[in-house]
């Protein structure tokens, strides 16, 4: 601590001392002019003690209120908290505690502050990112049916044709609100697990036939790394787990490059867990993204039109859904060269 701070607090000890011993002899002096009897001595030395006493007790009590009433004021002052968590009882008048105290204090409101501070931000960027993915297909669908009622209507096969626009876009409202309760009853515990027993290499090869139109668009090929002669069994939700899958390789799809592969590897991770990789040859993901990858709403892609649609919640539902199990969830990807999802599930022996 430093040498003229450690000076003031001796001196601030010395002054309520010389204060009270000053009181304590003014009071002496007084009533030895009142009492010139000389067998009240005694009576004037317990007097004497008892006012030394009381006055130090007195004046102490009166500088630690004081303390703490200025440095309550100061922190109110300072920050935008409340200072409840500043209790009188941690105020002295040793000064090199005061000041410790103080410190700690300082540093748990910054901390305090500084998480505000992150979760304002995060704040901002969820309702952005909201109003982004709702605005676009809700312009969509109020551009066709404006159109429809300014008197295309008329016209029957703009009218199918602009029906049809505006019911994907529809379609699509739908598809991020369902995500969005998805993940807020992923996120606040609510959505419950129905664990049972079944076969991976099978839930894999359904996911396969769900996209396969979709692959086929892009021409990217959806395999399995080997042939499987036999059932893996794991334990978990299947239902869940399947909309995991489906999210990775809608994912791989989406991102892939053209002419391109979608591989699903399965190895033996430990005697009771498995690690599931779903793996593509696409574009490939920054080193700066991949801490992020799996907020909500977060896109690699920033520009305002954004290359593919989709509700921007799929990876964060992939993760929530992989917590929710206990298990794990792994990204590594380089530009250019593609990208690998990977999740543990618990294996049946």
């Amino acid at each position: 601590m430093d040498k003229k701070v450690k000076q003031s607090y001796k001196f601030a000890l010395k002054s309520s001392l010389y204060i009270t011993l000053l009181i304590t002899l003014a009071m002496s002096v007084f009533l030895l002019i009142l009492n010139l009897l000389v067998w009240l001595w005694w009576y004037l030395l317990i007097f004497n003690i008892l006012v030394f006493f009381i006055s130090y007790a007195v004046i102490q009590f009166r500088v630690e209120r004081f303390i703490y009433r200025r440095v309550k004021k100061i922190y109110n002052d300072l920050t935008i908290l409340e200072s409840s968590a500043f209790s009188e009882t941690q105020i002295t008048t040793d000064m090199e505690t005061l000041t410790k105290e103080i410190d700690r204090y300082a540093k748990g409101k910054k901390l305090e502050i500084n998480t505000l501070k992150v979760r304002e931000q995060y704040r901002r960027e969820f309702i952005g990112n909201v109003s982004h993915e709702l605005k676009t297909p809700l312009f969509t669908v109020q551009g066709y049916i404006s159109t429809l009622l300014d008197g295309a209507v008329k016209d029957k096969k703009l009218r199918k044709q602009y029906l049809q626009r505006a019911d994907k876009g529809v379609e699509r409202l739908t598809y991020i609100i369902k995500d969005l309760d998805m993940i807020t009853k992923l996120e606040v515990g609510n959505l419950s697990l129905q664990m049972e027993p079944f076969d991976i290499v099978s839930l894999i090869k359904n996911a396969f036939d769900l996209l396969e139109i979709k692959a086929t668009k892009k021409n990217i090929s959806l395999i399995l790394d080997r042939k499987y002669t036999t059932p893996i069994m794991v334990n978990g939700d299947k239902e869940r787990i399947l909309q995991v899958l489906t999210n990775l390789i809608v994912n791989s799809i989406k991102y892939g490059s053209i002419n391109g592969t979608t591989e699903i590897s399965i190895e033996n991770l430990t005697d009771n867990k498995i690690i599931v990789r779903v793996t593509d040859n696409g574009e490939g993901i920054a080193e700066e993204h991949l801490l992020r990858l799996f907020e909500r709403f977060y896109r690699v892609d920033k520009s305002g039109s954004r290359k593919e649609g989709g509700s921007g919640l799929g990876l964060a539902i992939v993760k929530h859904i992989i917590e929710a199990h206990k298990e794990r969830i792994y990204v590594e990807s380089e530009v250019d060269v593609g990208s690998e999802f990977s999740f543990t599930i618990e294996k049946l022996m």
